[in-house]
């Protein structure tokens, strides 16, 4: 990362004109900062730990992009979202991913029903707010292009007739980074339609000493239900993705994005660099970035503060740069030292 202090000289130069101050930053966002202050807390009553990433599944929420969480099982890859679900009061549904998945026990099928003469659509657990996608690099590569159309268009073909999905429709798929047999690597396509990949690490001891206790003191439930999650109002979280959406942006911030994004497609040890779409991403993640820090306008930091979660599945390293012990996190904070930062 750039040690240049950037912050407080664009901070200062948003402070003319239509500018907020700091009286009314609160008013700007405060269905976001509800939104986050309540979510930390009752997730955190679930999740011990895993602040970044709690932090990283809300931003995928306020931006309505889908989210990639990568780590080993038993670090509550799935809780998290089983739990979220609950705070937001939206609809769940959860796909184990195996070889033999078919697209339809996916999307749904067409059934002729008994004394009907006629086909009726039986709808699929794709029909949902947030659809869990347990280990997605079992699933084979027919079974994973039929989420392509769901991610990014949200609705689903069949049998030639478009049907929508929910307007909160969400993917959060999960797969481990060690276990390699009997996988299929999810194609460049479909990782570009991931918003974020949020990495997932064994939590700190103190932590981990937290989960024994709320599990020893549960009453055998289940945590998630021994937590009794208070979900958030109806109208909050549509509130707080309109304010996010709405944080301003320097014209010169528009260049540092597109900057960083061109970067990538001529970095020596990058053999694919970050699309058109990886870098509305990040105009996005960094508006949510900005709303995090309770700031309803942009500056090179939020940017910075995106760039390794939005873009480290859509980079791809040359096979020399691999061997030499390069990783795609390593190779974007390079890409982020050497880019010019705006300084009004």
């Amino acid at each position: 990362m750039s040690e240049e202090p950037t912050e407080n000289e664009i901070a200062g130069a948003s402070e003319s004109g239509s500018a907020a101050t700091p009286t009314d930053q609160p008013h700007a966002l405060r269905a976001t900062n509800e939104l986050i202050a309540h979510a930390r807390t009752q997730l955190g009553r679930v999740i011990s730990g895993q602040r970044e990433a709690i932090e990283e599944v809300l931003i995928a929420i306020l931006c309505q992009g889908h989210a990639l969480l990568e780590g080993v099982p038993g670090i509550a890859k799935t809780l998290m979202v089983k739990a979220l679900s609950r705070l937001l009061g939206l609809g769940f549904q959860r796909i184990q991913a195996t070889p033999d998945l078919m697209p339809a026990d996916i999307l749904g099928t067409s059934i002729l029903r008994p004394g009907a003469d006629a086909f009726t659509f039986h709808a699929g657990p794709v029909f949902t707010d947030l659809l869990l996608v347990d280990e997605i690099n079992r699933m084979p590569p027919r079974t994973q292009a039929a989420l392509l159309e769901c991610m990014e268009e949200r609705q689903v073909t069949s049998d030639g007739t478009r049907r929508p999905l929910p307007a909160w429709f969400t993917v959060f798929a999960t797969q481990n980074p060690v276990e390699f047999e009997g996988t299929y690597p999810l194609p460049e396509a479909q990782l570009d339609r991931f918003l974020l990949k949020i990495r997932m690490a064994y939590p700190a001891e103190q932590d981990e000493m937290q989960i024994l206790e709320r599990h020893h003191a549960g009453t055998g439930a289940g945590l998630l239900e021994d937590a009794a999650i208070s979900p958030i109002p109806a109208d909050l979280l549509a509130a707080a993705r309109a304010e996010v959406r709405a944080i301003r942006i320097e014209p010169e911030l528009y260049g540092y994005i597109l900057s960083i994004a061109r970067r990538t497609r001529e970095w020596p040890t990058l053999l694919l660099g970050a699309s058109p779409r990886a870098a509305l991403s990040l105009m996005l993640v960094a508006q949510a970035a900005a709303a995090f820090d309770s700031r309803d306008y942009l500056v090179p930091d939020d940017v910075k503060r995106a760039v390794v979660p939005v873009l480290r599945h859509r980079v791809m390293l040359k096979p020399e740069a691999e061997l030499e012990g390069f990783d795609a996190d390593r190779v974007l904070t390079d890409v982020i030292a050497g880019a010019p930062v705006p300084r009004q």
